[in-house]
């Protein structure tokens, strides 16, 4: 039994879809959605390490400002994916800079909790917005670049609450229920394109998400262990070398050895 960041079970035995070619992230851009904190934040610093160019979109411009600093004036654009405006402008700059697309990283999303007869249809609303038609208008907006060069590796962060009957989570399940689909879907329907789609799972993990409510190292639950962000990083890193089709972070201590590719 494993679980993601909201406490979602799903197995202990890490699961993926063969690779469709390793790649070397060296130069590589890749567009990082919710990079100011987080797995986004330590995705971003892991491409950097890689020697990729990791893009940075986010909401919040001074979280942004600091993390490019770090990164070595990484390109930052502050970008609201929900804004169609704002996402053709990410896309603008980013080819402005570096010229083409080569990854993209869906990672912006947030949460709703409560039982469903709760919940309030509006906040619902605005979670399927944010986490589920802006990942596929992301998608659609790096496509033309993708194309192009015949060339793409887009991963998108799921959840594990996806795998059973989320019982207080129901409706932020179901975003990602929906995530799950279109990633299935954009999988085959771009793969004559030479773009891979990746989907990845997290464990339970130490970020604001929830309002910071699990801390690292932490066991909320018999057997489980909070996995820190960088955990998780290295296997949005390894989806986008490989281009496997999905990837379940087990739950338990964490297992450098299933991200070996670094």
């Amino acid at each position: 039994m494993s679980f993601d960041n909201t406490g979602a079970d799903h197995s202990t035995t890490p699961t993926a879809q063969p690779m469709t070619g390793l790649i070397d992230l060296t130069g590589r851009t890749v567009i990082v959605t919710g990079a100011s904190s987080g797995i986004g934040a330590s995705v971003a610093r892991r491409l950097h390490a890689e020697g990729a160019h990791p893009v940075l979109a986010a909401r919040r411009a001074n979280r942004l400002a600091a993390l490019s600093e770090e990164l070595d004036g990484a390109l930052a654009i502050p970008t609201d994916v929900t804004d169609p405006v704002q996402l053709r402008a990410l896309v603008a700059a980013t080819l402005d800079r570096h010229h083409r697309i080569d990854g993209l990283v869906n990672n912006a999303g947030a949460s709703l909790n409560g039982p469903l007869d709760r919940v309030d249809p509006a906040e619902f609303t605005s979670i399927l917005q944010l986490n589920v038609v802006s990942l596929l208008a992301t998608t659609q907006a790096v496509l033309p670049a993708m194309r192009s060069q015949a060339f793409g590796r887009i991963v998108n962060i799921s959840s594990g609450t996806t795998r059973r009957a989320a019982v207080g989570l129901g409706a932020y399940a179901a975003s990602k229920s929906a995530v799950n689909m279109l990633s299935s879907v954009l999988t085959h329907e771009l793969a004559d394109d030479g773009i891979a789609v990746s989907l990845l799972l997290p464990s339970i993990t130490a970020t604001e998400f929830g309002d910071s409510m699990f801390t690292l190292g932490a066991s909320p639950r018999p057997g489980m262990v909070v996995h820190s962000p960088d955990y998780v990083a290295d296997f949005v890193v390894r989806l986008l070398r490989t281009g496997e089709e999905t990837f379940d972070i087990p739950h338990g201590p964490e297992q450098p050895e299933h991200a070996p590719y670094r």
